[in-house]
């Protein structure tokens, strides 16, 4: 048994996760903190699995990875440390600095530091020659207005360093450039309370399909699990609405953006961790939309599972001890896999209001094919999407024969509706209307799987 050391961690979705595979895989945890509070009991009562599974609680001030290195210390110094993790990506540095100073398996701090941000990812690019779209980095509205004409609209811009496509907007003239610049220059803190550099990052916009490539960097060695597909809300906002894992591409093509994917790891220095890299298949190629060196969220996570039959947060558990990931047989697949592909497709409202009612939910009861689905309870204050918070639910299909997991998934939500207190029914939003459900196999099951 080893005992990890654990740096906050999401709320939700990996945060639920990892406690339980911690467990189950034999180990042990100590929660670092800065406040045990922050981690609420979850919506059935029940205290929350990254606090209530932690064999220890310390409590530091996780916003200093000064005190962060110094509580750790402390603790290696009276009990066995083996490895340090976080799920969380305001906490990835730190757990790099930590794993450094300790002697711990980890990335490096300094890598660690550039590939949580965004622009000095793409610097790096450059640097390595790698093909790249046209991009500045502005700190002022002057700067901001001078790069937006140089590169040309419409045009992406993002903070450098928030996640989850918050303040991510499509940019179409100079009215929305400059809401843009303000809202990134607004921003003093991220939800975890820490200070953030105010950047705004202008990006040539990429056209074309877009994906992610899930991976697991261990000895310099990037072995990819697989490419998940992705879809969007429509600009300006684009919010991600739903994926699928395996992406159905070209064996060619898929080739190509693994290998593309491979040169940015290396460009960027990484050479131990997991990666979740957004890459955009123009008719040009590949090119980099961002890098996450992490786990896939929005339950990509659980997608992979479902297919491969290994779970990432296993992976990110054996690479915090230093030992190589199992990754299954053939390729990845293992025995465990329970499926050829698998969807989620995420609930979302056309307007704002509240919601206080969401019909058609026994469909997804009724249907073997759904892994798991999960609604906030009603009465629901819903809002057009800006960032991945918007989410009200989600419903993740797997097909066990082929690759129709995500029209399956996206025929389910879209026979949903929300009955808004106003009186008005509305259909999710980004679902194509008119679409048909295939009749599944009749066999009841639960909503949880």
């Amino acid at each position: 048994m080893a005992t990890l050391l654990m740096v906050e961690s999401w709320l939700h979705s990996t945060g639920l996760c990892l406690p339980p595979i911690i467990r189950r895989l034999g180990h042990e945890y100590v929660l670092l903190t800065r406040d045990p509070a922050l981690y609420p009991p979850t919506a059935d009562g029940r205290p929350h699995p990254v606090v209530a599974e932690a064999d220890e609680i310390v409590v530091a001030d996780t916003n200093s990875p000064e005190a962060v290195v110094e509580a750790a210390s402390a603790l290696a110094s009276r009990r066995p440390v083996d490895g340090v993790l976080s799920t969380c990506d305001y906490y990835l540095d730190t757990v790099a600095a930590v794993a450094a100073a300790l002697g711990l398996p980890g990335a490096r701090p300094e890598v660690m530091r550039r590939a949580n941000q965004k622009h000095l990812v793409r610097a790096a690019l450059d640097d390595a020659g790698l093909p790249n779209p046209r991009f500045a980095v502005v700190a002022d509205w002057k700067h901001a207005r001078a790069a937006a004409q140089r590169i040309g609209t419409p045009l992406v811009a993002k903070p450098v360093d928030l996640n989850a496509g918050t303040a991510v907007e499509i940019i179409r003239d100079e009215a929305a450039l400059k809401d843009a610049f303000w809202a990134v220059a607004g921003l003093e803190r991220n939800t975890r309370g820490q200070p953030l550099r105010r950047l705004l990052l202008l990006e040539e916009r990429l056209r074309g399909q877009e994906v992610s490539v899930e991976a697991v960097t261990y000895g310099g060695t990037t072995t990819v699990i697989g490419i998940t597909d992705k879809s969007v809300t429509a600009p300006p906002a684009c919010v991600e609405s739903g994926h699928m894992f395996p992406a159905r591409l070209d064996p060619g093509v898929a080739r190509e953006v693994e290998d593309f994917v491979r040169d940015v790891l290396a460009a960027i220095g990484y050479t131990h961790g997991l990666s979740h890299t957004e890459v955009m298949i123009t008719p040009d190629g590949p090119r980099l939309v961002e890098v996450n060196p992490r786990q896939g969220g929005g339950y990509i996570f659980d997608l992979v599972d479902v297919v491969t039959g290994t779970h990432p947060l296993e992976m990110l558990v054996d690479l915090a001890l230093g030992r190589m990931p199992r990754l299954g047989t053939e390729t990845i697949r293992s025995r465990r896999a329970t499926a050829r592909s698998a969807a989620v497709v995420f609930v979302m409202s056309p307007r704002q209001g509240t919601v206080r009612r969401i019909s058609g939910l026994e469909a997804l009861e009724a249907d073997p094919r759904v892994h798991r689905w999960t609604m906030t309870p009603a009465p629901v204050t819903a809002h057009r999407p800006r960032d991945n918070d918007a989410y009200i639910g989600h419903v993740l299909v797997a097909d066990p024969d082929g690759d129709a997991a995500r029209a399956h998934a996206e025929t389910l939500v879209g026979g949903l509706r929300l009955h808004f207190d106003d009186g008005e029914t509305a259909q999710p939003l980004g679902i194509p209307s008119g679409l048909v459900m295939t009749p599944p196999p009749a066999t009841a099951v639960s909503h949880l799987r």
